[in-house]
């Protein structure tokens, strides 16, 4: 066996990889062990392609209606396969660049299934059928996640579809039936009702995007009505049944229930941390309703090993937040200290036709924890440039504390708003107020415009609503 690694990552996926760039920069000597490709989900079935087919399918949208921009398009033809050909296209662009990083940093990459044979020593059987032995005075768990289910449903991906299953087809539904209505499911809703699907979107909870502030949930619900998306909320799968070529699917809303049928059922109900197969035991690795266990700083139970990202469970099962935990954890190793994560900072965006982008805590959450609050509101078609773009919906809220200030949370639903957010979470990390917000000179037109606007209706002198 090798000389020891400074540093063994397990999984390449977002917090894995980057994770170990952060190390290898720090002067630590790290390998990455990768069941499949680096990247890991993101990469290849998530984030990435889910947003490459959104691009397409957006850009569908728009032309249909181009004509009141002055532009005659004629009849708009969807080459679905050539959508597929580019998605793949992207992700293998990306793919390329990630392995690019790893030479860079000159990072060791091993391809295949890891797991603990002791606290320091990790065996990972290889893609190729044989096996090698790893050993690592550090380790970083950094597996991810992966789909879950509902009782009594497996998911084939044949009619009954996870994300993967539906960044597959060949062919684009006529109907699809979408159970759970949070980031994933909406950004699916999106993406195949803008490219002629009948899509009906099923959520149990009482609002679409439910762990977001309520009133973006209702106003996404009004517009995902209005463009033909049928949302059943408050609403239960009973009974799945495969039947041909086709999924018949019974709804339940209290007492009553209704029959629908559909090419296709894809659930999007959230994502189980992924720890098949690591023997966590042999490490002595303590773990918690199906997550392991980290503090602060991303120890687990055992001095020298970490983990970041979805594995460790908890809200916020982003990419990004996945990276940035990687990050603090080799930040540790190498002996530097720095804050905790700042959670509330941490920017959920939803790719949704409207986008959807939020941070910190809701009107409802602020008010449950005591706090005072001031909110602030703008509409997006009181902007010059929204109106300019025809992308009037949707608005930009600041939910604020009444004595200071402060930014509590800020959410938005309308063009562009996952890039807008970014100086609202600048804003929140350097303890800024509605008071800087608001004072900040913004660029005209734009539709930054609107969360100047916000900050400025939070105190009490918005200019133009």
């Amino acid at each position: 066996m090798a000389e020891p690694y400074d540093l063994v990552v397990i999984g390449g996926g977002p917090a894995g990889y980057v994770g170990a760039i952060r190390a290898a920069q720090l002067g630590l000597r790290t390998a990455v062990v990768e069941r499949y490709k680096l990247g890991g989900i993101c990469t290849h079935w998530g984030c990435i392609p889910t947003k490459a087919l959104l691009h397409s399918a957006e850009l569908v949208e728009r032309l249909k209606d181009a004509s009141s921009l002055g532009v005659e398009t004629g009849q708009v033809v969807i080459n679905f396969a050539k959508m597929q050909e580019r998605k793949t296209a992207v992700v293998e662009r990306l793919h390329r660049g990630i392995q690019y990083l790893m030479r860079k940093h000159k990072i060791d990459v091993f391809n295949g299934s890891a797991r603990f044979l002791s606290r320091t020593k990790v065996g990972v059987a290889l893609n190729d059928g044989s096996e090698t032995e790893l050993e690592g005075k550090q380790a970083l768990i950094a597996t991810g996640s992966t789909p879950r289910s509902i009782p009594g449903v497996t998911i084939d991906n044949q009619r009954i579809l996870d994300s993967t299953g539906a960044l597959s087809l060949t062919d684009i539904p006529k109907t699809i039936v979408i159970l759970g209505a949070g980031a994933v499911g909406a950004e699916f809703a999106s993406l195949f009702n803008a490219l002629g699907s009948k899509v009906t979107l099923v959520e149990l909870l009482p609002t679409v995007l439910p762990l977001e502030d309520q009133e973006i949930g209702k106003a996404l619900e009004r517009i995902f009505s209005r463009k033909g998306i049928a949302v059943r909320v408050g609403t239960t799968a009973k009974a799945v049944d495969v039947r041909g070529a086709g999924v018949a699917i019974t709804l339940a809303k209290g007492a009553e229930t209704e029959m629908v049928e559909a090419d296709y059922l894809l659930i999007a109900v959230g994502r189980a941390p992924l720890l098949e197969g690591l023997a966590l035991d042999a490490a002595g690795v303590a773990t918690k309703n199906g997550a392991v266990i980290v503090d602060e700083a991303f120890h687990t139970s055992v001095s020298g090993i970490y983990a970041a990202g979805d594995v460790i469970g908890g809200p916020f099962r982003l990419a990004h937040v996945g990276q940035d935990e990687a990050v603090h954890a080799a930040e540790t190793m190498a002996g530097l200290k720095h804050p905790p994560m700042n959670y509330q900072a941490v920017p959920r965006p939803t790719f949704s036709f409207p986008q959807v982008a939020t941070m910190g805590l809701s009107e409802e959450q602020a008010k449950e924890q005591g706090h005072e609050v001031k909110v602030g509101k703008f509409a997006f078609q009181a902007t010059s440039k929204a109106v300019i773009e025809e992308a009037r919906d949707g608005f930009v809220k600041i939910v604020s504390a009444a004595g200071t200030g402060e930014i509590l949370g800020i959410h938005m639903i309308g063009p562009s708003v996952t890039d807008l957010l970014a100086e609202g979470v600048v804003a929140k990390y350097l303890e800024g107020t509605v008071v800087e917000l608001g004072g900040a000179v913004h660029s005209h037109p734009t539709l930054s415009e609107a969360v100047k606007e916000a900050a400025l209706d939070a105190l009490g002198r918005v200019l133009h609503a």
